[in-house]
């Protein structure tokens, strides 16, 4: 993803992506039942660096795995580049966290462009007053010690019926997280960007009182002209 493709993700939505990448033949793509704890956040936009939990196993999974320095989940959090989205493979099983409060402010603090888990956050109060983007499915107080089990960072996962390969592309906003494949990330942003513009104008004519016959898909002539003049005029 280059500098521009970044810069560009940061001003499209979720659903356009979708359908970007609809367009593509990539129908799963969207991460199922994940929300921003802070929805008012602009888009987070980064490539995927992830953590892959199994199911503990109590004689593996003490407490005292923490004090391993190399322990994957501490380990991620510390090794996660700036820039990038931490993506947590949870299995869908928010009964008990993926990370709490302390994590989550250490990867803000190193510049991580955010955190996605298809489990739960426990401190979510906390984590939801960061100006830091965090999407889980919901609260979870117990730590994760007691459910999952870290084994493997930066390996291909699923989250959220999703896959993730490390260096996929997430782009969040306040419906969501969408994975771009990173190969098509540059023509999607590019692509996305246009329909974007395309879609504001569409959005003044309804608000205007225009059928959205002939103009979404724009059918007609006219409005395809329409289109261009107004592009014009706006600069965009």
């Amino acid at each position: 993803m280059t500098p521009d493709s970044r810069e560009r993700l940061r001003h499209v939505s979720t659903a356009t992506l979708c359908t970007a990448l609809f367009k593509r033949g990539l129908r799963n793509q969207f991460i199922q039942d994940v929300r921003p704890l802070n929805p008012g956040l602009g888009n987070m936009v980064g490539e995927a660096y992830t953590l892959r939990y199994i199911p503990a196993r109590e004689d593996l999974n003490p407490l005292s795995v923490f004090q391993d320095r190399g322990h994957p989940q501490r380990k991620a959090v510390e090794d996660c580049p700036p820039g990038a989205v931490l993506v947590v493979d949870s299995r869908k099983d928010a009964r008990a966290a993926s990370a709490g409060s302390i994590l989550v402010t250490r990867l803000m603090k190193r510049g991580v462009a955010g955190i996605v888990t298809d489990g739960g956050f426990r401190d979510s109060p906390e984590i939801a007053q960061l100006p830091f983007p965090a999407y889980h499915h919901r609260p979870s107080a117990p730590t994760n010690l007691t459910l999952h089990q870290a084994v493997d960072i930066n390996v291909p996962i699923g989250c959220g019926d999703v896959a993730v390969w490390p260096g996929d592309v997430l782009v969040g906003d306040a419906e969501g997280v969408v994975v771009i494949p990173a190969h098509l990330a540059d023509e999607v942003s590019n692509e996305a960007r246009e329909m974007t513009a395309f879609e504001d104008f569409v959005t003044e004519r309804v608000l205007a009182g225009q059928s959205i016959l002939g103009l979404y898909p724009p059918t007609e002539e006219a409005n395809r002209v329409a289109f261009d003049a107004w592009r014009r005029a706006c600069g965009r």
